[in-house]
């Protein structure tokens, strides 16, 4: 098996430890996924503990960057355009293992704080834009998933805007899509007025 095959497959499986999933389970003996939204996200931790959902953010997070960071191995050189394809390869293939875990029969969490990960590598600016904009729709409505979704659709084009790295711009579309399917039940409950506030 190839060297690059070995990196996704290991994007893959990092990024489907369910990190959330294990915090609670540890230190408060519940499975998260039998309350509030069901989810495994720092969201839905949170509602457990604060300080779980801090962790489960913060290793969320870091599952990402370490799997775009995975590619630095491949032996390709830093300019090298295919560094950059795998580099976006390994990010779509954390973001999937993260909503698509085989630990937890495919079922995870939404990819939000992985993408945070990953576009700390790929797009720092365009991530730093995203946030600033998340941080103020839930400051003004508190709805995080509004938050995730409307950030999610802007990071292609704050992507876009900062590089004109092709790779990074179908990572950041690809990935922007994956986020926003996963939040199509967060969608129908804001369209009806039912989405629960932080």
């Amino acid at each position: 098996m190839s060297r690059i095959a070995l990196i996704l497959i290991a994007a893959y499986l990092l990024g489907s430890i369910p990190f959330g999933y294990l915090l609670v389970r540890v230190f408060r003996g519940e499975d998260v996924r039998k309350s509030g939204s069901g989810n495994i996200g720092a969201t839905n931790v949170s509602r457990k503990s604060p300080a779980l959902g801090a962790f489960t953010l913060l290793l969320d997070a870091a599952k990402g960057f370490l799997s775009v960071q995975l590619a630095t191995y491949s032996g390709l050189g830093a300019t090298d355009n295919g560094l950059q394809r795998l580099m976006a390869g390994a990010a779509l293939f954390a973001i999937v293992g993260h909503m698509f875990p085989v630990w937890l029969r495919f079922r995870g969490g939404k990819g939000v704080a992985t993408g945070v990960g990953i576009f700390l590598v790929l797009a720092p600016i365009a991530l730093l834009c995203a946030g600033v904009i998340f941080v103020a729709i839930v400051a003004l409505t508190r709805y995080v998933s509004l938050g995730s979704i409307i950030a999610a659709l802007l990071i292609p084009v704050f992507v876009w805007w900062q590089s004109d790295v092709r790779p990074s711009l179908i990572a950041a579309v690809a990935g922007a899509a994956l986020i926003v399917f996963a939040h199509r039940g967060n969608i129908k409950r804001l369209a009806s007025r039912t989405e629960s506030r932080i």
